[in-house]
């Protein structure tokens, strides 16, 4: 049985409501007044609280600590839990919306590598850990690998291609960007952390090329996809972000030349070059992935 004492207040706030019964010597929670197809026991006939009880009971201390947005990032088969958590909140009478807590469920990782299914863990059998991973193939290709595509399908997670120092590796092309910006500015003469102050006042209307433009006008997207992100829990909206932003920079780069004769334009285009480091650098800071300086 549980013992903790916010479980037990828990339920005595959810009887006092109104929303439970006694059936079978079990307490059971109405569920059904708030869309699940039936009424669930919360407290069983030995005694013992069913497992979303004390879910119920975490979320209101979330609550009344004043976090009005919660997010649990869950595996799929948690499903089930959602509508009964949900209900039980609703009952309890704080004015905790109907969509409290929010849910990102995860499909499984298949883990390869050589082309074939892996278990690393030889301490936890049959699954990998996070550790592992990170030991494996490095904490920036695993934080950027699990959220590079939505949670809801099915992500297989290659090692090989995470240790890849190639385009087809996702973070290695996004931080490769950044470092190649950073060694524009090092040709330049310019430190990269000095170069924003450096360049203040360049005349940007001297960027016309259609390389410059895509560029410009990706970087104007950034805000609007990192709301997007924010707002729907999506992180891979933000990884896809930034590979596109990679993709235009590696574009740019091999099409123009930045240290031309041109002071004006020279300027202009290494106002550039630092602008599309800064926002690499800022969504990868978001993921928690680190922009390197050179590699």
């Amino acid at each position: 049985m549980y013992t903790d004492g916010r479980v037990d207040a828990t339920v005595a706030r959810l009887e006092a409501s109104g929303k439970t019964y006694e059936q079978e010597g079990a307490l059971w929670l109405a569920t059904t007044s708030y869309g699940d197809d039936k009424d669930r026991v919360m407290r069983k006939s030995d005694g013992g609280y069913t497992y979303f009880v004390p879910d119920v009971a975490y979320h209101v201390t979330k609550w009344e600590r004043g976090f009005k947005r919660v997010i649990n990032v869950q595996g799929g088969d948690h499903h089930s839990t959602i509508t009964r958590v949900r209900a039980g909140l609703q009952a309890m009478g704080l004015g905790i919306p109907a969509g409290y807590p929010e849910y990102v469920l995860h499909k499984m990782v298949t883990v390869m590598r050589g082309g074939e299914e892996v278990k690393i863990s030889k301490r936890a059998g049959d699954y990998v850990t996070i550790r592992e991973l990170v030991d494996e193939a490095g904490r920036d290709a695993v934080r950027y690998f699990l959220v590079l595509r939505k949670a809801d399908t099915e992500f297989v997670f290659d090692i090989d291609l995470a240790r890849s120092q190639s385009d087809e590796n996702p973070v290695y092309y996004v931080q490769y960007a950044h470092a190649r910006m950073c060694s524009v500015l090092r040709q330049a003469g310019m430190a990269p952390a000095e170069a924003i102050d450096a360049l203040a006042g360049a005349d940007t209307a001297r960027l016309t090329s259609p390389f410059e433009d895509a560029l410009l006008r990706r970087l104007a997207d950034f805000p609007g996809e990192l709301a997007i992100a924010a707002r729907d829990a999506a992180p891979h909206q933000l990884t896809s972000y930034l590979k596109e932003l990679a993709r235009e920079f590696h574009s740019y780069y091999n099409a123009e030349r930045f240290l031309v004769d041109d002071e004006a334009l020279k300027r202009a285009r290494l106002a550039l070059v630092v602008a599309t480091g800064q926002v690499l650098k800022n969504g990868l800071a978001v993921l928690g992935i680190s922009a390197p300086l050179q590699m």
